[in-house]
């Protein structure tokens, strides 16, 4: 999808980028409309990441990890999400596990004792992944605007000796029943206080803790593979130690480091290349499945092709820049072009699905053939938290004609 020489990636990145489109290929591809089709979870290919090393592709490597930066994630999940939209996004929530406590807590500033009890800390859930395979989710919606970033969330931890107790719900909870441990985002709140986002916990609940749950069924439009059913927590003691991050960092982190809620939109690149492919390679008649007959030489699929390029390549370009901007505390104007690559990506990329069926016609809807499942999973990116669609355009607005702390007052 990124040419290596063409957008000047190092070796060691191509490399992984590499490793991610051939696994995709071999591993996800024959798997997907199985999976999709009876909304399973994909348990046996996040087995087979293991032994290639993908589960830990963001865990440093003095940890034993492959040590992958921001932008190598980003652009080997695209690759992933190219075959497989739902396994892409499933590995999204195990890999953030990773990455917000590696490469992006290693910018945020932290006191000398604070980085001695994180780096300690991580370790532990570095070991559970890299030696035993571990897969972590990371449960993050609760139907209410917890998740958007502008209340506290509603699942609590109260602390006690050794610990936290942690009741709460959380919904789309990917991974639901197949992760071994769930990050769960929640508010500590003691004896009489109040809530407060500064008060939030990222902590790591094993999925076999007494008083975790997974309830509801999975029926849905698209993403059926993530199985994100709902997730109950009452009363489950955590252990002290078991903290991804120290107390005050995820909120930190949250406010000086925002692409950490861009993470999503690898995965609906991938998709957006998916449908160009499956254009091009239905119209020269070399789609597996059907008939070699070729649709090129009419020259309203030529110009659909040509459109559905155009739309493609200024998708990709600004999402890259967007990636390769990620760090702490960047300006305004990579914040909004963070904002506007998101957009961007999740529109576009069911916009490319469409024009794609559009262009093949009748034939590829039909359930035998990847295309009409890409344009399912890709009409619920505009939809996914932190940063939907509509949060993005509020947001670029706003903050295009304010400047931090204005009012009309």
């Amino acid at each position: 999808m990124f040419d290596p020489v063409a957008f000047r990636l190092e070796r060691k990145a191509a490399e992984l980028i590499e490793r991610a489109r051939r696994f995709g290929q071999t591993a996800l591809a024959p798997r997907a409309a199985r999976h999709d089709r009876d909304a399973t979870f994909p348990i046996e290919s996040f087995r087979d990441m293991h032994p290639e090393g993908l589960l830990a592709i963001c865990v440093p490597e003095a940890d034993g990890g492959l040590g992958a930066s921001y932008r190598t994630y980003c652009l080997a999940a695209a690759e992933l999400g190219r075959y497989c939209g739902a396994t892409a996004l499933s590995w999204n929530m195990h890999v953030c596990s990773t990455l917000w406590t590696g490469a992006l807590a290693d910018e945020l500033m932290m006191t000398v004792e604070e980085r001695a009890e994180h780096n300690e800390r991580r370790r532990l859930h570095y070991k559970r992944i890299v030696g035993d395979g571990a897969i972590y989710s990371q449960p993050f919606s609760e139907g209410g605007a917890a998740a958007a970033g502008t209340v506290a969330f509603g699942t609590e931890a109260r602390p006690v000796e050794g610990g936290f107790r942690v009741s709460g719900k959380k919904i789309f909870a990917s991974l639901s029943g197949a992760a071994d441990y769930y990050g769960i985002l929640c508010t500590e709140r003691g004896q009489g206080e109040q809530v407060s986002r500064r008060n939030t916990l990222y902590l790591a609940i094993p999925a076999n803790a007494e008083g975790v749950s997974v309830v509801g069924d999975w029926d849905p439009l698209g993403m059926r593979a993530t199985v994100s059913r709902t997730l109950l927590l009452n009363d489950v003691f955590v252990p002290e130690d078991e903290m991804l991050m120290p107390r005050g960092v995820y909120f930190r982190a949250a406010t000086c480091w925002p692409h950490m809620f861009l993470t999503l939109s690898p995965t609906y690149m991938g998709l957006g290349q998916a449908a160009y492919d499956f254009t091009v390679r239905y119209l020269r008649g070399e789609l597996p499945g059907t008939p070699p007959v070729k649709r090129r030489m009419y020259p309203t699929k030529q110009i659909a092709v040509a459109d559905m390029r155009v739309t493609l390549e200024q998708t990709k370009a600004l999402w890259f820049q967007a990636i390769s901007e990620a760090r702490a505390n960047p300006t305004k104007e990579q914040v909004l072009r963070a904002y506007a690559a998101q957009y961007t990506v999740m529109e576009n990329a069911n916009a490319l699905a469409a024009k794609a069926i559009r262009t093949c016609g009748g034939q590829a809807m039909l359930k035998n053939l990847s295309l009409e499942r890409i344009y399912r999973d890709s009409r619920c990116g505009s939809l996914m938290l932190p940063w939907t669609a509509e949060i993005c355009l509020d947001r670029i607005g706003r903050e295009s004609l304010y400047e931090a702390g204005e009012t009309d007052a």
